[in-house]
């Protein structure tokens, strides 16, 4: 089987190639050649920038047909415009990779299931993006009969990248947890997260792989077992052996209007629930979450020590100035009300 991998550098898309190479298929994969990440040999190669729309639907007429591709980087409705007009009567199946992010937040409803409503306006581009991609796919497939699989992951990490954390995806997080300095949590905590590592997320694509029962389908491929963000971070402690870390919580919407830009991905996505069904990717993808979550980071940490890829958090000393700003002002609010009301500190 040929497989084509739009992408296939990043994280998930190399724990897909390693398991496709392993298996026997010829494995094609196109990107812009930039990226150092660990291919396994055996693969092929077509260099290229996908968003160059007209040069890319060439190289793809003179590489293909292939029997399955498996569009990681479709980003924009303009991207899922191009790849019909490129795989349209020439693939057996093409995979797209969405998000679970396409949901409309708050959901109406947990857990969310693959019919749910999704993202109906542009405040969150890459999730509202994402879904018109989803919705152009669709039509060609009713239209058209293309024969489209939608696999939408949750936050997938793994080794050869980092984790998320209220602030983004900052590795000087690692060295405040070792270090036992306080770490910003939004809101109070107890929000629910679903994250999977990448080789688990990577199987579940490959169960997709040539499965006509997929064509026409979206699938979840989200964690098993949502946690709170306060056990989230008590994991990666646990997994670093670190002392249990100090949590301050601070409002979401707060950290939205202090640090607009850190905070984006808290205000649109973390605060609120992220716990999907995953029932049908396990049914018809075979999809099992296998590695557990402090067994995994373990991995990644000891990934990123070897390459020397944490940041010394000394460096980032604006972290600090929210912290002891946000507290300072707890203090205050604490003693200006329990002196209006006659209450002990």
């Amino acid at each position: 089987m040929h497989v084509l991998i739009i992408g296939g550098t990043g994280l998930i898309s190399t724990a897909i190639t390693r398991e496709l190479v392993e298996r026997g298929d010829r494995v094609t994969l196109y990107n812009r050649g930039k990226s150092d990440a660990d291919v396994p040999s055996g693969t092929e190669r077509i260099v290229g920038d996908r968003t160059e729309y007209a040069k890319f639907e060439r190289q793809m007429a003179d590489a293909g047909p292939f029997d399955c591709v498996v569009d990681m980087v479709c980003f924009a409705p303009s991207d899922a415009e191009s790849a019909l007009r490129a795989f349209k009567g020439r693939v057996g199946q093409y995979i797209f990779c969405s998000t679970v992010d396409v949901y409309t937040k708050p959901a109406a409803r947990y857990p969310i299931i693959e019919d749910a409503e999704r993202a109906p306006s542009p405040s969150f581009p890459y999730a509202f993006n994402k879904a018109a991609c989803e919705r152009i796919f669709e039509a060609a497939y009713t239209q058209d009969e293309f024969p489209v699989t939608i696999i939408r992951p949750a936050h997938t990490y793994g080794e050869g990248g980092s984790l998320v954390f209220t602030f983004g995806w900052g590795t000087h997080n690692f060295d405040r947890i070792r270090k036992g300095k306080p770490l910003i949590v939004h809101g109070d905590g107890k929000s629910l997260w679903s994250t999977c590592h990448r080789d688990d997320v990577g199987r579940a694509f490959i169960g997709a792989v040539a499965n006509e029962d997929t064509i026409g389908q979206a699938y979840h491929v989200a964690g098993q077992g949502a946690m709170t963000w306060d056990q989230y971070y008590q994991g990666i402690a646990e997994a670093m052996n670190a002392p249990e870390p100090t949590l301050v919580h601070i409002p979401t919407d707060l950290l939205g209007r202090i640090a607009p830009r850190a905070a984006e991905w808290c205000v649109k996505n973390f605060q609120y629930d992220n716990v999907f069904d995953n029932g049908a990717a396990m049914v018809d993808l075979g999809f099992r979450q296998t590695i557990p979550w402090v067994k995994g980071v373990r991995r990644v940490v000891d990934w990123l020590d070897a390459y020397g890829d944490i940041d010394d958090s000394d460096d980032y000393p604006e972290y600090d100035q929210i912290v002891d700003a946000w507290q300072r002002l707890s203090e205050r609010m604490k003693r200006e009300l329990a002196g209006r009301n006659g209450l002990e500190l």
